[in-house]
């Protein structure tokens, strides 16, 4: 058991940013990590022309890397915005011209795990009015997402960094899901666990853990407080790892940590260079 046991991916829209997006994924290899992630790229456009997505993939390609988990288009992040399904108008146009542009780069490099990101409350619109719009946008991502054979994954954010997000407790994105999984009949909307999120919130991880692993498709860590590295903070990682893989989680455990004051490629002292390639 311990971090040497679990299968670690990178999200490189966090770490290795001292470096070029196209530059990131031969810098995730030459620490020793072979499963990388990202929030989506092109932040200003949901539809970038295919030649920069062609060379998003050669990057992947040539540095060995695999992508397994890609963020549908989410607004300006990191930034004012926390998505952009559930806000009404231009950001809701943008995000579902993005969903098949999304599913056929997931698909083009065998990446099964799309995040949708909820999107924060609007000053002015009825809220019951944007979950209604959010649950249309899932449903569509969803179905997008199976095409392709991916999964879903809706995310809990926390309130006290992200306070016009709706989504700050596990209960709240669980249910969402079964509203989408019952909405479609997939059964493939599925949580994104983070722990770092969870915990500033105030949630008892081990009980999320415990009512939650079923239904996880992806989990993300980060240490408390500071979002840095495993070990600058106090929050018991290894543990609730190993919790998660008592209570029969398999998936990859995104790294989605700010490195510090140092290069990226040195705040991964805490793991091993044997447990860093993808298994």
């Amino acid at each position: 058991m311990g971090y040497p046991d679990q299968r670690f991916d990178v999200n490189l829209s966090i770490l290795f940013t001292e470096l070029p997006l196209l530059e990131r994924p031969a810098a995730a290899a030459a620490a020793g990590f072979t499963a990388v992630e990202l929030w989506w790229p092109w932040i200003e456009t949901p539809t970038p022309p295919q030649a920069e997505l062609n060379a998003l993939k050669k990057a992947l390609d040539d540095a060995g890397t695999q992508l397994v988990g890609l963020n549908f288009y989410a607004g300006q992040l990191p930034g004012p915005d926390r998505g952009a399904l559930s806000v009404p108008g231009e950001e809701s146009d943008r995000f579902r011209a993005n969903i098949e542009v999304a599913a056929d780069f997931a698909a083009s490099v065998g990446c099964t795990a799309l995040n949708a990101l909820y999107g924060n409350r609007v000053e002015g619109a009825d809220p019951q009015v944007q979950d209604a719009l959010a649950l249309e946008n899932l449903v569509l991502a969803a179905r997008a997402a199976d095409r392709v054979g991916a999964i879903l994954l809706v995310e809990t954010l926390n309130k006290p960094e992200s306070p016009l997000y709706p989504l700050v407790s596990a209960p709240a994105a669980i249910e969402v899901i079964d509203k989408v999984n019952a909405a479609t009949g997939l059964g493939n909307a599925k949580f994104l666990l983070d722990l770092y999120h969870l915990s500033m919130s105030g949630e008892d991880l081990s009980q999320v853990i415990k009512a939650y692993a079923a239904k996880t498709g992806h989990v993300q860590i980060a240490d408390n407080p500071g979002r840095g590295a495993p070990g600058t903070g106090t929050l018991p990682l290894e543990r609730l790892l190993d919790e998660l893989k008592d209570a029969g989680y398999t998936g990859r455990v995104g790294l989605e940590y700010k490195p510090g004051d140092r290069p990226s490629a040195d705040s991964f002292d805490w793991l091993p260079v044997s447990a860093r390639a993808a298994r």
